[in-house]
């Protein structure tokens, strides 16, 4: 990497205070989709890294369905189901939270369910004060209680913490008018809508994350998180992506 490569060189980023929502998928070895791969928690360390030499405020809400999936697990009680799933999104939290901690970045765990030997119980105002301070919050076990997705939790956590945009890491490049795996002439679009997502029923994030967003006008960027480096790209309002907004100037 040469002089004027190095992250905290380049421009200043868009957003002072963000939030990024991984999903399960994001941990899981590429050969199973199952379990946690430390290569690919390694790897999403070393994006967040850059991210924090910018000088971005980042918080994390993490999925848990490459290792349990509530909505998934017939002949068990749907809340039941979802509370399982909470306990894997910890997992996943503790497991950034190791690849983090072992390339120097500081990073606190906050809980929606307590357990306090291994993560602090989510409080808004302390996961803002550890923000302030420099510090990665990574917030596990949904929202607390069941029927709610981890999409809906960063909305609204985005919101509690003031976080100025969320940035949604998939498996493709932005959103589309089709699957671009089963439609190679699927259209990508560069900016759309809240309520166009809404009405088209495109695979961002939930309707009730979606509405969230465009009741409060917090924008979302859904960008390819495979690629190294993107999270940075996007801070930086490079065009890696897709902006979800609600298209006032």
């Amino acid at each position: 990497m040469g002089e004027a490569d190095r992250p905290g060189e380049r421009s200043r980023p868009l957003y002072h205070r963000v939030l990024l929502k991984l999903s399960g998928d994001a941990f899981a070895p590429p050969e199973s989709g199952y379990g946690i791969s430390t290569d690919r928690a390694a790897h999403l360390a070393r994006q967040l890294a850059e991210v924090v030499d910018l000088g971005v405020e980042t918080a994390i809400v993490v999925g848990g369905g490459n290792i349990f999936r509530g909505r998934q697990a017939p002949g068990i009680d749907r809340a039941r189901a979802d509370y399982m799933g909470m306990l894997a999104t910890v997992m996943n939290a503790l497991a950034l939270q190791d690849a983090l901690e072992k390339i120097h970045v500081t990073t606190r765990v906050q809980t929606a369910i307590q357990m306090a030997q291994i993560a602090e119980p989510y409080l808004p105002l302390r996961a803002i004060r550890h923000l302030e301070k420099g510090r990665v919050v990574i917030f596990a076990a949904g929202i607390g209680a069941p029927y709610f997705s981890t999409d809906t939790t960063a909305a609204q956590r985005a919101l509690e913490i003031k976080a100025e945009a969320i940035l949604k890491g998939t498996k493709v490049d932005g959103v589309y008018d089709a699957d671009p795996h089963v439609r190679p002439d699927a259209r990508r679009f560069e900016e759309i809508q809240y309520i166009d997502v809404l009405r088209e029923g495109y695979q961002v994030m939930d309707a009730t994350a979606i509405s969230l967003c465009m009741e409060n006008n917090l924008p979302i960027i859904v960008f390819d998180l495979g690629r190294e480096g993107n999270i940075r790209r996007a801070l930086s309002g490079e065009p890696v992506g897709t902006l979800v907004h609600g298209g006032a100037s």
